[in-house]
């Protein structure tokens, strides 16, 4: 008898605990008549107007941009996110290319050339106006990874201080597909070109230079050359005295095999990097350059709003999307020389104004605080989202999740949404059971091997240990079907992504696009009523960066 009462006081007390751990139930229909299609169309149509000239950081476009999002947020009720201002300083540096030199090559067999942007690219992110290599030594690194989690380390026993590190791009496994080398085929931070140069500086290298594969970097060279030879923005780290590369580039893959033969060596070397136990070796050859710079200084802004949480104040779900587009640029076949950016980003950027209406409009506000962030220089490397990451306005620890929105549908309702990163984060599972209360299904990842996750805004986050998410439209389209969207989708990509042809078209209906807010929004709201954080999943390579 007194087992049978313990036993029913152990199931009590199971109950109470389960009870307390679910969170009350919520509203489901509370919040959503707020969304408006047309004043999301009135965003878009403002923020992607010719008067705002693309949108560019240091423009009288990002002037009117600020302006016009603190005068909407604060329209909307909602609170200065940065203490008593809704901006937060991005300090940036402009550095443009004044001379790059050819590349030298010196080793026991010759010395030869290679050509500044027909076989390699390469820049420097200090902001001395002149940079150089003079006779310096080449190691081959493989991949130029270490990754204790997957018992890979490129660098062990390699002394690359001072000198000039050639990597390879992607994972290793990447070439066979082997799901037993880290991730196989869909790539890992540790495949990212911008983890390459991070590692190789840790490392003490002079430089860095990337071997370009179309397949493994998922873009051509030219890719390559417009993305990185010209004008770039960088974040002003004159305070962090954090160590930087003097040089850092990509080589055609051709070029790679000039370098490897001037060192005796041949292309096998590039596949027996893909296994364990692959050794790194200097490569018997010198490398001269000069890169000389002009710089300038300046400030952009990330924009922050918040409203305050009822009864967790000090617990953050934050909203994200970038405000910046690339200004003016080269004239296209019209004559037409302004980047307008209507879905990317200015739609966006209109869908968190939205949603952050929506959360005002809450008949029960939330528990935990809202921010609203909308952050400059996504274009030019997620540099307001990066900046945030290591200057939070709130701790990180104390974030509970980030989601992004960058472009939303314009185009009719879909079955499906898709995110770049499957299996990451527990945010994947508040997806889909938002997806599964509409009949809807989350599409798997198109191109895994591409490494989208790490190209977005929500990457940031990721890298300070924050659960983040970017949820992108689909292409099963209601009535019309998979190849009906995809044929949208290739044509966006084709005509509009990255040109002037990005602006506002009337025949847009947003159908699918105002479901997929409202839903994020749900997805949100859910968070903001809950007590418990979501976390990363096992095999991410962000889960031991959580506090």
């Amino acid at each position: 008898m007194a087992r049978y009462i313990q036993h029913l006081l152990l199931a009590g007390t199971a109950l109470i605990a389960v009870s307390c751990n679910q969170p009350k139930a919520i509203d489901e229909q509370d919040g959503l008549a707020a969304f408006n299609k047309d004043s999301l169309v009135k965003h878009i149509v403002t923020l992607s107007s010719d008067e705002y000239q693309g949108r560019r950081p240091f423009t009288a476009g990002e002037v009117k941009t600020i302006a016009y999002l603190q005068k909407t947020y604060k329209g909307l009720g909602l609170e200065p996110g940065n203490g008593d201002s809704y901006l937060q300083e991005v300090p940036m540096v402009e550095i443009s290319p004044k001379f790059v030199s050819p590349l030298k090559v010196q080793s026991a067999k010759g010395s030869f050339e290679l050509k500044n942007m027909d076989d390699f690219v390469m820049w420097t992110e200090r902001t001395d106006t002149v940079q150089t290599l003079n006779n310096d030594d080449v190691v081959f690194a493989g991949f130029g990874v270490v990754a204790p989690e997957y018992n890979w380390n490129d660098y062990a026993g390699l002394d690359v201080k001072g000198k000039v590190v050639m990597v390879m791009v992607n994972d290793p496994g990447f070439e066979t597909g082997d799901t037993t080398m880290f991730k196989g085929k869909t790539m890992t931070y540790y495949g990212r070109w911008t983890y390459k140069y991070e590692e190789a500086a840790r490392q003490g290298a002079k430089a860095c230079i990337i071997v370009h594969n179309t397949a493994a970097a998922s873009y051509p060279f030219h890719v390559v050359q417009n993305s990185n030879g010209g004008v770039k923005l960088h974040l002003d780290k004159r305070a962090n005295h954090a160590y930087q590369l003097a040089m850092q580039g990509w080589v055609t893959h051709q070029s790679a095999i000039k370098l490897l033969q001037a060192a005796g060596k041949d292309t096998s070397v590039l596949h027996t990097a893909n296994k364990h136990g692959f050794k790194g070796f200097d490569m018997g050859i010198k490398l001269s350059a000069i890169v000389k710079t002009k710089v300038v200084f300046n400030k952009s802004h990330n924009v922050i709003a918040k409203i305050t949480g009822t009864k967790r104040p000090d617990e953050y779900i934050i909203f994200s999307a970038h405000w910046d587009h690339l200004g003016v640029g080269k004239p296209d076949a019209k004559g037409d020389s302004i980047y307008n950016g209507a879905l990317d980003n200015a739609s966006g950027t209109a869908a968190i104004l939205e949603i952050a209406r929506a959360f005002k409009s809450l008949k029960t506000p939330p528990e935990r605080t809202i921010v609203f962030l909308s952050v400059t220089a996504e274009e030019q490397g997620l540099l307001g989202s990066e900046y945030y990451g290591e200057n939070p306005v709130y701790p990180a620890s104390k974030t509970v999740a980030n989601i992004n929105i960058d472009i939303i549908n314009p185009f009719g309702k879909t079955k499906d949404v898709s995110i770049s990163g499957n299996g990451q984060s527990e945010l994947e599972d508040y997806l889909v059971a938002e997806l599964k209360k509409s009949n809807r299904y989350l599409a798997p990842e198109a191109h895994p091997e591409a490494g989208s996750y790490f190209r977005s805004d929500h990457f940031s986050f990721a890298k300070v240990g924050v659960p983040s998410i970017t949820v992108d439209g689909g292409i099963d389209v209601v009535g019309k079907g998979k190849e009906y969207g995809k044929k949208l989708q290739e044509d966006y990509t084709a005509n509009r992504y990255h040109q002037p042809a990005d602006q506002y078209d009337a025949t847009w209906s947003f159908e699918g696009g105002m479901e997929d807010i409202e839903m994020i929004f749900r997805i949100g709201k859910r968070l903001a009523f809950e007590s418990s954080f979501p976390q990363w999943k096992a095999g991410s390579e962000f889960k031991k960066l959580r506090k």
